[in-house]
């Protein structure tokens, strides 16, 4: 690939990468790209953002390009192939550069590659692997004045009547937002439930009882604790499934305490229903001056359970035996369930301005003057579901 010459322009907003930091962009450039070897070539204006900071990459291509271009990609042969007038081109990468460029992100090393290439590996791998720090400070923005210690984060590049607007939005939406499950309504039963649909003809299944040391107990006794003050449990009597809980390890070294849903999960049937692609969804947000991220409170909990299905969830402790009233993070289907939900509720704003990708929500805005109507709208549709 060749590019040719261009003038930097003014761009004065954030982009984000896959770890979720956000980077500032110094200016954006339209250069002609040339695909391509004589006369299996073709040519196109492509939009950069050009970023001060090292990375593994000299430049990515991302999809609005790729799409113009007409381009089949093939990652695991490095290849790419597209249309031209005299027949069909190709750009090939190499295996050895692909290779050390790989390794490289995920030691988080800033050697630059030699070349200008495709970037080859999985952006679901590496936010996994690495998770970068953002690049812009967040402001801690009080937005209750008898609450002060309820706060929301706010970009510190925001300047001037923009971000004066969006704080005295904020505050004037606070309604929307939730710090406990006190203030979390949850989603109406008419609108949505989640079903366990089990397989009739399997026998229920009763795990026996798992004994754990008693640091580990103590986690389980506060889980149970806080689940039973948000009303998201119940007690229960002679369940026909019984699950036991399990301690996964953190990352910072202590406990999180959740439900093994294993045999219950095996005798559900799948449910289909797709979930967004995150490639897509990262590159939906090119172009677009203001971004703002929204994380649905206790996401999951909202949910109610099919009132037939909460015996199911029963799950057993040293405090006794317990069933989720509402949707469990471990229970088979969830994210199917809560996506349908979700596209349901911004089904007028999705691919407008707004990308969900289950609890994530990211609404976007091409100017940012119009930054301020587009969270209305949403808060709106999430103030007032359906």
């Amino acid at each position: 690939m060749k590019l040719g010459e261009g003038r930097l322009g003014p761009a004065e907003y954030s982009i984000y990468g896959f770890s979720g930091a956000a980077v500032w962009v110094s200016g954006k450039i339209d250069l002609p790209v040339t695909f391509g070897t004589y006369p299996l070539q073709k040519t196109i204006m492509t939009t950069f953002m050009v970023v001060d900071i090292p990375f593994t990459y000299s430049g990515i291509i991302g999809c609005p390009t790729l799409r113009d271009l007409g381009a089949v990609v093939s990652t695991p042969h490095l290849k790419m192939k597209f249309p031209t007038r005299t027949g069909i081109g190709e750009v090939r990468g190499q295996q050895m550069m692909a290779r050390q460029c790989y390794a490289a992100s995920l030691k988080g090393s800033n050697a630059p590659a030699e070349n200008f290439m495709i970037g080859s590996e999985d952006p679901r791998e590496r936010a996994r692997t690495v998770r970068g720090e953002p690049i812009e400070e967040l402001d801690s923005i009080p937005i209750s004045e008898d609450q002060p210690e309820k706060e929301v984060r706010i970009g510190s590049l925001l300047k001037g009547t923009l971000r004066d607007q969006m704080i005295s939005f904020l505050r004037a939406n606070k309604d929307v937002f939730a710090w406990s499950a006190l203030d979390m309504p949850g989603i109406p039963p008419e609108m949505t439930v989640h079903r366990v649909n089990v397989n009739p003809t399997l026998k229920p299944v009763r795990q026996k009882k798992r004994n754990f040391a008693a640091e580990r107990q103590t986690h389980i006794k506060a889980k149970v604790k806080k689940l039973l003050q948000a009303g998201f449990v119940k007690e229960i009597r002679y369940p026909e499934w019984l699950s036991n809980a399990v301690m996964v390890k953190k990352a910072n070294g202590g406990w999180w305490a959740c439900i093994d849903f294993t045999d219950l999960n095996c005798a559900c049937t799948k449910d289909p229903y797709p979930l967004p692609c995150i490639d897509q969804l990262i590159d939906a947000t090119s172009r677009h001056e203001l971004l703002t991220f929204l994380d649905a409170f206790s996401s999951y909990n909202q949910i109610k359970m099919h009132e037939p299905d909460i015996p199911k969830t029963a799950f057993i402790t040293d405090q006794g035996v317990y069933c989720y009233i509402v949707m469990s993070f471990g229970l088979k289907n969830a994210r199917a369930t809560y996506q349908r939900l979700v596209n349901k509720l911004f089904r007028k704003q999705i691919g407008r301005n707004v990308k969900v990708y289950v609890d994530d929500m990211l609404v976007k805005s091409l100017e940012a003057r119009e930054h301020i109507s587009d969270l209305q709208e949403t808060f709106d549709t999430l103030r007032g579901p359906g």
